[in-house]
């Protein structure tokens, strides 16, 4: 498990830089999570990203047995406009998403909607996250077999009626609305996409 998040660590600080904060939050029953926050200066877009959510394979609830082994690995990165809101309270709703794979028996994958029941930070509009898919920023961690790679999530804040219309038409609907619209989903204080 260590050997693991070692790695996870070592492929963010290549992705991303040096992490400028950490926090730790740990759950009843559950592994530590950290959030690393990674601020880039020349775009004044600060990313934050979970560390422990990749430690254990990820496990159908239907199953009998998870496999210690084998399954989806992953972590969450959040990429939001610097200084124009309270972004850094984010870190526990994040810890409790990383966490839930292990609290709730899910399987975070893109196109999933994650919903922490209150805003993401004070006053935030968004609710809930959209999972979009991995590869753009920071690439997969390829294990050795039979490990799956871990896969780094990029997370789409999403308002409660975005949320509501991604259920009716699905995650890819959305993203198409917010390109066609000239969403910036990394602006923690714009308002819903038109959803007419």
């Amino acid at each position: 498990m260590g050997e693991v998040l070692a790695l996870v660590e070592a492929r963010l600080c290549t992705a991303l830089g040096e992490p400028d904060a950490r926090a730790a939050v740990t759950f009843l029953g559950t592994d530590r999570i950290e959030v690393l926050r990674f601020f880039d200066r020349d775009s004044g877009v600060v990313r934050y990203a979970t560390l422990g959510m990749s430690a254990h394979p990820m496990s159908d609830p239907a199953s009998v047995l998870a496999d210690p082994v084998k399954g989806p690995r992953a972590e969450l990165v959040l990429s939001v406009r610097a200084g124009l809101a309270r972004t850094d309270e984010v870190l526990r709703p994040l810890a409790v998403l990383a966490a839930s794979p292990q609290v709730e028996g899910v399987v975070v994958t893109p196109g999933a909607s994650l919903d922490v029941g209150g805003p993401l930070w004070p006053e935030a509009p968004f609710t809930s996250v959209l999972v979009a898919e991995p590869g753009g920023l920071v690439e997969d961690l390829e294990q050795t077999a039979p490990m799956d790679p871990v896969r780094f999530l990029p997370l789409l804040p999403m308002t409660p009626n975005e949320a509501a219309w991604k259920r009716v038409h699905g995650a890819q609907a959305l993203q198409e609305r917010w390109l066609a619209r000239g969403t910036d989903p990394r602006d923690p204080l714009r308002g819903s996409v038109a959803l007419d």
